[in-house]
Protein backbone atom coordinates (compact mmCIF):
# COMPACT_ATOMS: atom_id res chain seq x y z
CA UNK A 1 0.00 0.00 0.00
CA UNK A 2 1.52 3.73 -1.14
CA UNK A 3 2.31 5.44 1.77
CA UNK A 4 -0.85 8.41 2.51
CA UNK A 5 1.82 10.79 2.52
CA UNK A 6 5.62 10.96 1.08
CA UNK A 7 7.16 8.74 -1.29
CA UNK A 8 6.80 4.67 -1.74
CA UNK A 9 5.29 2.15 0.15
CA UNK A 10 4.12 2.46 3.45
CA UNK A 11 5.95 -1.69 4.29
CA UNK A 12 9.55 0.28 2.28
CA UNK A 13 9.31 3.15 4.89
CA UNK A 14 11.69 3.00 7.83
CA UNK A 15 9.72 2.75 11.18
CA UNK A 16 10.50 5.60 13.42
CA UNK A 17 12.49 3.21 15.44
CA UNK A 18 14.50 2.41 12.82
CA UNK A 19 14.89 6.74 11.48
CA UNK A 20 15.96 6.91 15.26
CA UNK A 21 18.53 4.73 15.35
CA UNK A 22 20.42 6.32 11.90
CA UNK A 23 19.96 9.16 13.08
CA UNK A 24 23.28 9.90 14.77
CA UNK A 25 24.87 8.30 11.53
CA UNK A 26 23.21 10.80 9.00
CA UNK A 27 23.85 14.22 11.33
CA UNK A 28 27.29 13.41 12.21
CA UNK A 29 27.84 12.71 8.18
CA UNK A 30 25.95 16.05 6.99
CA UNK A 31 26.94 18.31 10.24
CA UNK A 32 23.50 19.21 11.15
CA UNK A 33 19.90 17.61 11.90
CA UNK A 34 18.14 16.99 15.00
CA UNK A 35 18.40 13.73 16.99
CA UNK A 36 14.62 14.29 18.19
CA UNK A 37 13.12 12.51 15.48
CA UNK A 38 9.67 13.44 14.50
CA UNK A 39 7.05 11.10 13.50
CA UNK A 40 4.35 11.85 10.92
CA UNK A 41 0.86 11.80 11.62
CA UNK A 42 -0.68 9.09 11.49
CA UNK A 43 -3.65 8.51 9.08
CA UNK A 44 -5.89 7.58 11.23
CA UNK A 45 -5.59 11.30 12.90
CA UNK A 46 -5.69 13.24 10.28
CA UNK A 47 -9.44 15.42 9.57
CA UNK A 48 -9.93 16.01 5.80
CA UNK A 49 -12.88 17.92 4.43
CA UNK A 50 -15.98 16.73 4.06
CA UNK A 51 -16.99 15.50 0.53
CA UNK A 52 -18.72 18.49 -1.40
CA UNK A 53 -20.31 16.38 -3.55
CA UNK A 54 -22.25 12.49 -4.24
CA UNK A 55 -19.80 10.14 -5.86
CA UNK A 56 -20.38 10.03 -9.48
CA UNK A 57 -19.78 6.07 -10.86
CA UNK A 58 -19.63 4.81 -7.67
CA UNK A 59 -18.97 1.39 -8.82
CA UNK A 60 -15.32 2.74 -9.74
CA UNK A 61 -15.26 5.42 -7.36
CA UNK A 62 -13.74 5.66 -3.92
CA UNK A 63 -14.05 8.75 -0.82
CA UNK A 64 -12.21 6.47 1.65
CA UNK A 65 -9.35 8.48 3.36
CA UNK A 66 -6.78 6.43 2.58
CA UNK A 67 -7.54 7.20 -1.62
CA UNK A 68 -8.30 11.10 -0.90
CA UNK A 69 -4.82 11.41 0.85
CA UNK A 70 -3.09 9.70 -1.34
CA UNK A 71 -4.27 12.11 -4.18
CA UNK A 72 -4.26 15.30 -2.32
CA UNK A 73 -0.46 15.76 -2.74
CA UNK A 74 2.90 15.25 -5.02
CA UNK A 75 6.02 14.57 -4.29
CA UNK A 76 7.61 17.90 -4.04
CA UNK A 77 9.33 19.08 -0.73
CA UNK A 78 6.62 20.92 0.17
CA UNK A 79 4.00 18.49 -0.31
CA UNK A 80 5.90 15.94 1.86
CA UNK A 81 6.24 18.44 4.59
CA UNK A 82 2.56 18.85 4.61
CA UNK A 83 1.74 14.95 4.45
CA UNK A 84 3.81 14.37 7.39
CA UNK A 85 2.53 16.85 9.38
CA UNK A 86 -1.25 15.21 8.52
CA UNK A 87 -2.24 18.57 6.40
CA UNK A 88 -4.59 17.21 3.46
CA UNK A 89 -6.86 20.22 3.22
CA UNK A 90 -6.78 20.33 -0.77
CA UNK A 91 -7.87 16.57 -0.76
CA UNK A 92 -10.03 15.79 -3.56
CA UNK A 93 -13.82 14.75 -3.13
CA UNK A 94 -13.43 11.35 -4.17
CA UNK A 95 -11.57 9.31 -6.98
CA UNK A 96 -12.35 7.83 -9.84
CA UNK A 97 -10.50 4.37 -11.30
CA UNK A 98 -11.49 4.18 -14.75
CA UNK A 99 -11.03 0.53 -16.51
CA UNK A 100 -11.62 1.27 -20.18
CA UNK A 101 -11.82 4.89 -22.29
CA UNK A 102 -15.35 4.62 -22.22
CA UNK A 103 -15.42 4.78 -17.79
CA UNK A 104 -12.94 8.05 -18.70
CA UNK A 105 -15.92 9.61 -21.24
CA UNK A 106 -18.06 8.90 -18.70
CA UNK A 107 -16.60 11.22 -16.40
CA UNK A 108 -16.15 13.86 -17.98
CA UNK A 109 -19.47 14.46 -19.09
CA UNK A 110 -20.30 14.29 -15.57
CA UNK A 111 -18.18 16.76 -14.28
CA UNK A 112 -18.85 19.47 -17.20
CA UNK A 113 -22.17 18.87 -16.13
CA UNK A 114 -22.03 19.80 -12.46
CA UNK A 115 -18.85 22.17 -12.87
CA UNK A 116 -16.79 19.94 -11.12
CA UNK A 117 -12.88 20.11 -11.77
CA UNK A 118 -11.33 16.97 -12.77
CA UNK A 119 -7.65 16.22 -12.51
CA UNK A 120 -5.69 13.21 -14.43
CA UNK A 121 -3.51 10.88 -11.85
CA UNK A 122 -1.01 8.82 -13.05
CA UNK A 123 1.62 7.59 -10.18
CA UNK A 124 1.22 10.67 -8.25
CA UNK A 125 5.54 11.91 -8.57
CA UNK A 126 4.48 15.07 -9.72
CA UNK A 127 7.24 17.74 -7.63
CA UNK A 128 5.78 20.96 -9.33
CA UNK A 129 1.86 21.12 -8.16
CA UNK A 130 0.94 19.50 -10.96
CA UNK A 131 -1.70 16.95 -9.12
CA UNK A 132 -2.88 19.00 -6.41
CA UNK A 133 -6.43 20.07 -6.13
CA UNK A 134 -4.87 23.76 -5.38
CA UNK A 135 -7.11 27.22 -5.33
CA UNK A 136 -10.61 25.68 -6.72
CA UNK A 137 -12.95 27.04 -4.10
CA UNK A 138 -15.16 28.18 -7.04
CA UNK A 139 -15.91 25.16 -8.23
CA UNK A 140 -18.71 23.02 -6.85
CA UNK A 141 -16.10 20.16 -6.53
CA UNK A 142 -12.99 18.33 -7.27
CA UNK A 143 -12.15 14.45 -8.53
CA UNK A 144 -8.97 12.65 -9.29
CA UNK A 145 -8.93 10.67 -12.41
CA UNK A 146 -6.77 7.58 -11.32
CA UNK A 147 -5.74 6.22 -14.35
CA UNK A 148 -3.72 2.65 -12.72
CA UNK A 149 -6.12 0.10 -13.69
CA UNK A 150 -5.72 1.06 -17.42
CA UNK A 151 -2.21 -0.51 -17.50
CA UNK A 152 -2.21 -2.87 -19.93
CA UNK A 153 0.51 -2.99 -23.05
CA UNK A 154 -2.18 -3.73 -25.70
CA UNK A 155 -0.37 -4.43 -28.68
CA UNK A 156 3.27 -5.13 -29.76
CA UNK A 157 5.03 -4.21 -33.34
CA UNK A 158 8.02 -6.31 -33.30
CA UNK A 159 8.93 -5.39 -36.97
CA UNK A 160 9.13 -1.50 -36.41
CA UNK A 161 9.61 -1.89 -32.78
CA UNK A 162 6.82 0.12 -31.36
CA UNK A 163 4.12 -0.75 -28.36
CA UNK A 164 1.14 0.45 -27.88
CA UNK A 165 0.97 1.23 -23.64
CA UNK A 166 -2.42 2.45 -21.48
CA UNK A 167 -1.70 5.45 -20.13
CA UNK A 168 -2.17 3.94 -16.26
CA UNK A 169 1.04 1.56 -16.58
CA UNK A 170 3.77 2.51 -14.39
CA UNK A 171 7.44 1.93 -15.49
CA UNK A 172 7.91 -2.09 -13.71
CA UNK A 173 4.67 -2.92 -15.20
CA UNK A 174 5.95 -1.73 -18.73
CA UNK A 175 8.84 -3.20 -18.70
CA UNK A 176 7.46 -6.87 -17.03
CA UNK A 177 4.73 -6.87 -20.27
CA UNK A 178 7.69 -6.03 -22.81
CA UNK A 179 10.32 -8.24 -21.77
CA UNK A 180 8.62 -11.57 -22.81
CA UNK A 181 9.00 -9.98 -26.53
CA UNK A 182 12.71 -9.09 -25.70
CA UNK A 183 11.78 -5.24 -25.87
CA UNK A 184 12.58 -2.17 -23.35
CA UNK A 185 11.82 1.02 -23.31
CA UNK A 186 14.87 2.24 -23.04
CA UNK A 187 13.21 4.98 -20.36
CA UNK A 188 13.84 4.68 -16.50
CA UNK A 189 13.43 7.96 -14.77
CA UNK A 190 14.10 8.17 -11.08
CA UNK A 191 10.40 7.73 -10.64
CA UNK A 192 10.16 4.67 -12.54
CA UNK A 193 8.65 2.43 -9.88
CA UNK A 194 5.44 4.60 -9.62
CA UNK A 195 4.93 7.23 -12.68
CA UNK A 196 3.27 5.84 -15.80
CA UNK A 197 3.01 6.38 -19.73
CA UNK A 198 0.42 8.92 -19.67
CA UNK A 199 2.47 10.89 -16.73
CA UNK A 200 5.55 10.69 -18.90
CA UNK A 201 3.78 12.50 -21.78
CA UNK A 202 1.72 14.73 -19.78
CA UNK A 203 4.74 16.37 -18.26
CA UNK A 204 7.47 15.54 -20.83
CA UNK A 205 9.48 13.70 -18.55
CA UNK A 206 13.21 12.53 -19.04
CA UNK A 207 14.60 9.54 -18.47
CA UNK A 208 17.24 7.82 -16.50
CA UNK A 209 19.44 7.46 -19.92
CA UNK A 210 21.54 11.08 -20.13
CA UNK A 211 22.14 11.09 -23.92
CA UNK A 212 20.40 10.18 -26.92
CA UNK A 213 16.79 9.52 -27.09
CA UNK A 214 15.68 10.40 -23.45
CA UNK A 215 13.16 12.75 -22.91
CA UNK A 216 9.50 10.69 -23.83
CA UNK A 217 9.43 13.29 -26.92
CA UNK A 218 11.69 11.21 -28.18
CA UNK A 219 9.41 7.77 -27.64
CA UNK A 220 6.55 9.07 -28.75
CA UNK A 221 5.20 7.61 -32.22
CA UNK A 222 1.27 8.85 -31.90
CA UNK A 223 -1.18 9.41 -28.54
CA UNK A 224 -4.57 9.31 -27.87
CA UNK A 225 -6.90 11.01 -25.41
CA UNK A 226 -10.28 11.58 -24.49
CA UNK A 227 -11.27 15.38 -24.21
CA UNK A 228 -14.47 17.05 -23.06
CA UNK A 229 -14.80 17.70 -26.99
CA UNK A 230 -14.34 14.44 -27.92
CA UNK A 231 -11.30 11.90 -28.88
CA UNK A 232 -7.60 13.08 -29.92
CA UNK A 233 -5.41 10.70 -31.79
CA UNK A 234 -2.63 11.43 -33.68
CA UNK A 235 -1.74 9.15 -37.24
CA UNK A 236 0.99 6.47 -36.20
CA UNK A 237 4.16 7.45 -38.25
CA UNK A 238 8.31 7.54 -37.96
CA UNK A 239 7.72 11.38 -38.90
CA UNK A 240 6.04 13.78 -40.73
CA UNK A 241 6.14 17.28 -41.99
CA UNK A 242 2.35 17.50 -42.26
CA UNK A 243 2.37 21.11 -39.84
CA UNK A 244 2.51 21.10 -35.71
CA UNK A 245 2.77 18.16 -34.38
CA UNK A 246 -0.61 16.76 -32.69
CA UNK A 247 1.53 14.82 -30.59
CA UNK A 248 3.27 17.82 -29.41
CA UNK A 249 0.39 19.50 -27.98
CA UNK A 250 0.19 16.85 -26.00
CA UNK A 251 3.57 16.17 -24.82
CA UNK A 252 3.63 18.71 -21.74
CA UNK A 253 -0.05 19.43 -21.86
CA UNK A 254 -0.38 18.07 -18.07
CA UNK A 255 -3.86 16.96 -17.85
CA UNK A 256 -4.95 20.78 -19.24
CA UNK A 257 -6.36 19.28 -22.64
CA UNK A 258 -7.50 16.24 -22.15
CA UNK A 259 -7.10 12.60 -20.79
CA UNK A 260 -3.87 10.54 -22.27
CA UNK A 261 -5.55 7.18 -22.61
CA UNK A 262 -2.37 5.24 -24.57
CA UNK A 263 -0.19 5.89 -26.64
CA UNK A 264 2.03 3.71 -28.98
CA UNK A 265 5.91 4.38 -27.88
CA UNK A 266 9.07 3.24 -29.75
CA UNK A 267 10.76 0.29 -28.22
CA UNK A 268 14.49 -1.22 -28.01
CA UNK A 269 16.25 -4.23 -27.92
CA UNK A 270 16.95 -5.23 -24.47
CA UNK A 271 20.83 -4.50 -24.33
CA UNK A 272 23.04 -7.41 -24.69
CA UNK A 273 25.69 -6.03 -23.74
CA UNK A 274 26.79 -3.11 -21.04
CA UNK A 275 29.88 -1.21 -20.24
CA UNK A 276 30.81 1.25 -17.92
CA UNK A 277 33.72 3.41 -15.72
CA UNK A 278 34.24 5.73 -13.37
CA UNK A 279 36.38 8.99 -13.12
CA UNK A 280 37.58 11.97 -11.42
CA UNK A 281 38.62 15.21 -12.41
CA UNK A 282 40.35 18.08 -10.63
CA UNK A 283 37.07 20.45 -10.74
CA UNK A 284 33.34 20.41 -11.88
CA UNK A 285 34.26 22.44 -14.68
CA UNK A 286 36.67 20.06 -16.23
CA UNK A 287 34.35 17.57 -15.94
CA UNK A 288 31.96 19.41 -17.99
CA UNK A 289 34.55 20.14 -20.83
CA UNK A 290 35.52 16.46 -20.94
CA UNK A 291 31.41 15.32 -20.85
CA UNK A 292 30.93 18.30 -24.33
CA UNK A 293 34.26 16.87 -26.06
CA UNK A 294 32.10 13.35 -25.46
CA UNK A 295 29.48 14.52 -27.01
CA UNK A 296 30.38 16.72 -29.79
CA UNK A 297 32.32 13.77 -31.12
CA UNK A 298 29.04 11.96 -31.86
CA UNK A 299 29.36 9.41 -28.56
CA UNK A 300 25.67 8.59 -26.66
CA UNK A 301 26.73 7.25 -23.32
CA UNK A 302 23.60 5.72 -22.05
CA UNK A 303 24.92 7.20 -18.53
CA UNK A 304 26.70 10.40 -18.35
CA UNK A 305 27.01 11.78 -14.62
CA UNK A 306 29.06 14.24 -13.19
CA UNK A 307 28.75 14.30 -9.99
CA UNK A 308 29.94 16.65 -6.67
CA UNK A 309 32.88 15.48 -4.89
CA UNK A 310 30.17 16.04 -1.74
CA UNK A 311 27.66 14.02 -3.80
CA UNK A 312 29.71 11.45 -4.63
CA UNK A 313 30.41 8.19 -3.18
CA UNK A 314 33.79 7.68 -0.98
CA UNK A 315 36.17 10.37 0.42
CA UNK A 316 37.54 11.74 -2.33
CA UNK A 317 36.50 15.24 -2.72
CA UNK A 318 36.96 15.73 -6.45
CA UNK A 319 33.64 15.85 -8.65
CA UNK A 320 33.28 12.10 -10.27
CA UNK A 321 31.90 11.22 -13.75
CA UNK A 322 30.12 8.09 -14.01
CA UNK A 323 30.09 6.99 -17.88
CA UNK A 324 28.64 3.85 -19.16
CA UNK A 325 27.20 2.08 -23.13
CA UNK A 326 24.95 -0.35 -23.69
CA UNK A 327 23.20 -1.89 -27.04
CA UNK A 328 23.20 -4.95 -28.78
CA UNK A 329 26.88 -5.39 -29.86
CA UNK A 330 30.13 -4.59 -27.72
CA UNK A 331 30.13 -1.23 -25.76
CA UNK A 332 33.84 -1.72 -24.60
CA UNK A 333 35.61 0.26 -27.54
CA UNK A 334 32.84 2.85 -27.39
CA UNK A 335 34.17 3.33 -23.29
CA UNK A 336 37.46 2.95 -24.35
CA UNK A 337 36.89 6.35 -27.12
CA UNK A 338 34.94 8.05 -24.36
CA UNK A 339 37.64 7.62 -21.63
CA UNK A 340 40.49 9.05 -24.43
CA UNK A 341 38.27 12.06 -24.77
CA UNK A 342 38.31 12.98 -21.03
CA UNK A 343 42.06 13.27 -20.75
CA UNK A 344 41.48 15.57 -17.73
CA UNK A 345 39.88 12.49 -15.49
CA UNK A 346 41.65 10.16 -13.30
CA UNK A 347 40.18 6.74 -14.00
CA UNK A 348 38.69 4.93 -10.72
CA UNK A 349 39.20 1.37 -10.18
CA UNK A 350 36.40 -0.58 -9.76
CA UNK A 351 33.32 1.60 -10.74
CA UNK A 352 29.95 -0.18 -10.43
CA UNK A 353 27.50 1.68 -12.71
CA UNK A 354 24.55 -0.63 -11.07
CA UNK A 355 25.77 0.29 -7.38
CA UNK A 356 24.77 3.99 -8.36
CA UNK A 357 22.26 3.64 -10.23
CA UNK A 358 20.40 1.66 -6.60
CA UNK A 359 21.43 4.27 -5.25
CA UNK A 360 19.80 6.89 -7.38
CA UNK A 361 16.39 4.75 -7.53
CA UNK A 362 16.67 5.03 -3.62
CA UNK A 363 17.48 8.88 -2.87
CA UNK A 364 13.31 9.74 -2.39
CA UNK A 365 12.97 7.45 0.12
CA UNK A 366 16.06 8.98 1.53
CA UNK A 367 14.28 12.19 1.60
CA UNK A 368 11.46 11.18 3.60
CA UNK A 369 13.76 10.13 6.52
CA UNK A 370 15.66 13.86 6.75
CA UNK A 371 12.18 15.33 6.60
CA UNK A 372 11.51 13.32 10.08
CA UNK A 373 15.07 14.63 11.32
CA UNK A 374 14.46 18.87 10.67
CA UNK A 375 16.63 18.98 7.50
CA UNK A 376 15.18 20.39 4.40
CA UNK A 377 15.87 17.96 1.27
CA UNK A 378 15.19 19.12 -2.27
CA UNK A 379 16.02 19.38 -5.48
CA UNK A 380 15.74 21.62 -8.96
CA UNK A 381 17.07 21.39 -12.27
CA UNK A 382 17.63 23.51 -15.44
CA UNK A 383 18.99 23.34 -18.50
CA UNK A 384 21.43 25.82 -20.22
CA UNK A 385 24.03 25.61 -23.41
CA UNK A 386 27.76 25.05 -22.84
CA UNK A 387 28.56 28.29 -23.14
CA UNK A 388 26.60 29.47 -20.57
CA UNK A 389 27.11 26.36 -17.96
CA UNK A 390 29.75 27.35 -15.85
CA UNK A 391 28.30 30.61 -15.54
CA UNK A 392 25.01 29.21 -14.72
CA UNK A 393 25.92 26.97 -12.14
CA UNK A 394 28.67 29.33 -10.17
CA UNK A 395 26.12 31.63 -10.13
CA UNK A 396 23.08 29.53 -9.29
CA UNK A 397 25.48 27.98 -6.28
CA UNK A 398 26.04 31.24 -5.36
CA UNK A 399 22.47 32.11 -4.97
CA UNK A 400 21.66 29.35 -3.19
CA UNK A 401 23.89 29.05 -0.83
CA UNK A 402 23.56 32.80 0.55
CA UNK A 403 19.81 31.83 0.68
CA UNK A 404 20.32 28.93 2.71
CA UNK A 405 22.42 30.73 4.72
CA UNK A 406 20.31 33.68 5.57
CA UNK A 407 16.92 31.43 5.83
CA UNK A 408 18.69 28.61 7.63
CA UNK A 409 20.92 30.01 9.74
CA UNK A 410 23.30 27.35 8.43
CA UNK A 411 25.03 26.94 5.27
CA UNK A 412 23.61 23.37 4.67
CA UNK A 413 24.97 21.52 1.64
CA UNK A 414 24.37 22.64 -1.99
CA UNK A 415 25.57 20.21 -4.75
CA UNK A 416 25.11 19.49 -8.59
CA UNK A 417 25.36 16.78 -11.03
CA UNK A 418 24.69 16.99 -14.69
CA UNK A 419 21.84 14.89 -15.00
CA UNK A 420 21.63 14.62 -18.61
CA UNK A 421 23.85 15.70 -21.78
CA UNK A 422 23.51 16.93 -25.12
CA UNK A 423 25.48 18.05 -27.69
CA UNK A 424 25.09 21.79 -27.40
CA UNK A 425 23.73 21.76 -23.65
CA UNK A 426 22.81 20.11 -20.41
CA UNK A 427 21.13 19.90 -17.58
CA UNK A 428 22.37 20.83 -14.30
CA UNK A 429 20.11 19.15 -10.78
CA UNK A 430 21.34 20.96 -7.23
CA UNK A 431 20.03 19.27 -4.31
CA UNK A 432 19.93 21.27 -1.22
CA UNK A 433 20.35 19.87 2.45
CA UNK A 434 20.01 22.21 5.59
CA UNK A 435 18.94 22.02 8.79
CA UNK A 436 15.25 23.90 8.97
CA UNK A 437 13.42 25.11 11.71
CA UNK A 438 10.06 23.23 12.76
CA UNK A 439 7.17 24.81 11.22
CA UNK A 440 8.68 26.98 9.35
CA UNK A 441 9.80 24.48 6.40
CA UNK A 442 7.23 25.52 3.79
CA UNK A 443 7.95 29.13 3.94
CA UNK A 444 11.85 28.91 3.68
CA UNK A 445 11.95 26.26 0.87
CA UNK A 446 9.30 28.83 -0.87
CA UNK A 447 11.33 31.93 -1.09
CA UNK A 448 14.95 29.72 -1.54
CA UNK A 449 12.54 28.38 -4.57
CA UNK A 450 12.12 31.87 -5.67
CA UNK A 451 15.34 33.37 -6.03
CA UNK A 452 16.51 30.19 -7.37
CA UNK A 453 13.94 30.52 -10.12
CA UNK A 454 14.60 33.84 -10.66
CA UNK A 455 18.39 33.16 -10.85
CA UNK A 456 17.84 30.15 -13.31
CA UNK A 457 15.90 32.25 -16.06
CA UNK A 458 18.79 35.60 -15.40
CA UNK A 459 21.22 32.90 -16.62
CA UNK A 460 20.11 31.89 -19.72
CA UNK A 461 18.54 28.67 -18.24
CA UNK A 462 15.16 26.47 -18.27
CA UNK A 463 12.83 26.97 -15.46
CA UNK A 464 12.43 22.94 -15.88
CA UNK A 465 14.09 20.73 -17.70
CA UNK A 466 12.15 17.60 -16.54
CA UNK A 467 9.96 18.51 -13.60
CA UNK A 468 6.79 20.17 -15.75
CA UNK A 469 5.37 23.13 -15.31
CA UNK A 470 2.31 22.30 -12.59
CA UNK A 471 1.44 25.11 -10.59
CA UNK A 472 4.66 25.77 -8.98
CA UNK A 473 6.55 26.87 -11.86
CA UNK A 474 4.16 28.98 -13.43
CA UNK A 475 5.26 32.69 -12.41
CA UNK A 476 8.64 31.75 -14.12
CA UNK A 477 7.25 29.87 -17.17
CA UNK A 478 5.10 32.66 -17.85
CA UNK A 479 8.09 35.02 -18.17
CA UNK A 480 10.29 32.21 -20.24
CA UNK A 481 7.41 31.65 -22.97
CA UNK A 482 6.43 34.10 -25.72
CA UNK A 483 3.15 36.13 -25.21
CA UNK A 484 2.06 34.75 -28.29
CA UNK A 485 2.68 31.53 -27.25
CA UNK A 486 0.57 31.74 -24.39
CA UNK A 487 -2.68 33.16 -26.33
CA UNK A 488 -2.56 30.12 -28.33
CA UNK A 489 -2.50 27.43 -25.61
CA UNK A 490 -5.17 29.70 -24.23
CA UNK A 491 -7.07 29.29 -27.23
CA UNK A 492 -6.64 25.64 -27.26
CA UNK A 493 -7.92 24.87 -23.94
CA UNK A 494 -10.98 26.93 -24.83
CA UNK A 495 -11.46 24.72 -27.74
CA UNK A 496 -10.80 21.29 -26.00
CA UNK A 497 -12.46 22.20 -22.27
CA UNK A 498 -14.13 25.36 -22.60
CA UNK A 499 -15.99 24.66 -19.65
CA UNK A 500 -12.15 24.86 -17.75
CA UNK A 501 -12.42 21.40 -15.69
CA UNK A 502 -9.68 19.66 -16.68
CA UNK A 503 -6.76 20.02 -13.67
CA UNK A 504 -7.49 23.71 -14.26
CA UNK A 505 -3.96 25.99 -12.83
CA UNK A 506 -1.52 24.21 -14.07
CA UNK A 507 0.88 25.90 -16.97
CA UNK A 508 -1.23 29.32 -15.96
CA UNK A 509 -4.45 28.09 -17.58
CA UNK A 510 -7.47 28.70 -15.41
CA UNK A 511 -10.05 27.57 -17.49
CA UNK A 512 -13.68 29.89 -17.92
CA UNK A 513 -15.77 28.56 -14.40
CA UNK A 514 -18.80 29.31 -13.83
CA UNK A 515 -21.10 31.14 -11.09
Amino acid sequence: MRKHWGWGTAEAALTLEQTAAAAPAIIDHLGFGSPDVEAPVPLGRVRLPAPRVAMALPELSSAADHDRATHALGKAYRDVIRGFRGDFASAPDFVVYPRQEADVERVLEWAQGRNVALIPYGGGTSVVGGIEPRDLDSYEGVISLDMGRMAAVLEVDPVSRAARIQAGAAGPAVEDQLRPHGLTTRFFPQSFEFSTVGGWIATRAGGHYASGPTHIDDLVESVRAITPQGEWESRRLPASGAGPSPDRMLLGSEGTLGVITDSWLRVVARPAHKSSATLRFPDFAAGCAAIRDVLQAGLTPSNCRLIDGQEAPGDDPRPMLVIGFEGGVDTTERVHSALTLCGGGEVQPGGDEEQWRGAFLQAPYLRDTLVGLGILAETFETAVTWERLEGLVTHVRAVTHDAVEQLCGHPGRVTCRLTHVYPDGAAPYFTVLAPVPRGEEIAIWDEIKARVGDALLAQGGTITHHHAVGRDHVPWYARQRPDAHAAVLGAAKQALDPVGILNPGVLGLGGTRRG
